[in-house]
């Protein structure tokens, strides 16, 4: 168990370093990614428009407790998740579209995005502004 905490503690350092250096790519100070909700806040900031974080936010939390009910509501909270997932897909498009890529970096960075996201923070790639 003890290897394996290790191993999940590394990965998230990992990870915020890669955090980081996106945020400072794109001009934003590196410390914003490392507070939560805050950091998707502004990476959707600086990638498209604020208000979609909020969108994403409360389909999100709608689509939880939803979605957990019985009856018709948990088919409401159901649409409230999907919604979240598209909006989430968009977002994952034009924080590509920001680094210069394209929709086969999109669909890695929605369904891998850990390993999309340390490929972006390490390469040569600059932020172009929001597409």
């Amino acid at each position: 168990m003890g290897t394996i905490v290790i191993l999940a503690v590394g990965w998230y350092v990992l990870l915020a370093i890669a955090y980081w250096k996106i945020f400072e790519k794109a001009g934003e100070p590196g410390w914003k990614a490392l507070i939560p909700f805050y950091n998707t806040y502004s990476q959707y900031k600086f990638t498209w428009n604020p208000n979609m974080f909020w969108i994403v936010l409360v389909c999100s939390l709608l689509g939880g407790v939803l979605g957990s009910t019985e009856g018709a509501l948990s088919y409401v909270g159901t649409l409230f998740t999907l919604a979240s997932a598209i909006v989430n897909i968009i977002a994952a498009n034009k924080l590509s579209k920001a680094f210069g890529h394209g929709v086969g970096f999109t669909i890695g960075l929605f369904f891998l995005n850990p390993i999309f996201m340390l490929i972006l923070a390490f390469s040569s790639d600059e932020y172009i502004g929001p597409q």
